[in-house]
């Protein structure tokens, strides 16, 4: 029966985009979960090479000796969205990816081209792998990675509702602290020549501000189940 269910509903790759504090995790899963789709957290592979670069000691501020080893670590997503899992050469990184010293730094070695295009061809290749679809979280899936995605979601929210979201997370965080550091990371992101994050043309826009996440995850699947009816 599930075999049969499967045929009959068209795989379905699903771009969730937006700067950090939006709902975009929480929203993909959920979203993932509900629909029986994989998942892929984009933002959790450049963190993962960031913090093999710290790990392997090699100077962040240096593009040049950045891009020299792009292509050495390897790293496997597990797409199961109730259990997403993360490794580098074996390692679980799902911890340290998370800490101060990589958040830091992550928008630096994201800049960097080699290591865009490493990362962005592995993201189309568990897409590609993905028999039901998928829901691919990032900053520049719908204009970069997947153009050709069948639904592309932009979320959004205002600063204030963003730092406190994120101080949350942070347990104890100093809301205003954290507030500069997300314009910060916007800046840093959307300002950056390769890939910068921004909004396709053809995305959807969601503002989150005044949403729960119960609304967001409940809006962004109607979306999806519409374009499933329509394709």
């Amino acid at each position: 029966m599930e075999n049969g269910a499967a045929r009959t509903v068209p795989a379905v790759i699903v771009a969730i985009d937006g700067p950090s504090g939006t709902g975009k995790s929480s929203t993909s899963k959920a979203v993932a979960a509900q629909l029986g789709l994989s998942y892929l957290d984009t933002g959790a592979q450049y963190r993962a090479i960031t913090w093999w670069m710290v790990s392997n000691g090699i100077d962040i501020g240096d593009p040049t000796a950045v891009a020299a080893v792009a292509g050495k670590p390897e790293i496997v997503s597990g797409t199961d969205p109730s259990a997403p899992t993360i490794t580098v050469d074996g390692t679980d990184v799902s911890g340290p990816i998370r800490s101060q010293e990589v958040t830091s730094k992550v928008s630096a070695v994201s800049a960097v081209p080699e290591v865009r295009t490493r990362i962005t061809e592995l993201q189309r290749s568990y897409a590609a792998a993905a028999e039901t679809g998928i829901v691919v979280e990032g900053r520049d899936i719908g204009t970069t990675v997947l153009p050709d995605a069948d639904l592309k979601i932009f979320l959004t929210a205002s600063p204030e509702a963003r730092a406190a979201r994120r101080s949350g997370e942070l347990k104890g965080a100093d809301v205003q602290a954290t507030r500069e550091a997300l314009i910060k990371r916007d800046a840093a992101d959307s300002g950056r020549k390769a890939s910068p994050l921004a909004k396709a043309d053809d995305a959807v826009e969601v503002d989150t501000t005044d949403l729960t996440l119960q609304q967001v995850i409940e809006c962004v699947v109607t979306l999806v189940e519409e374009k499933r009816a329509a394709g």
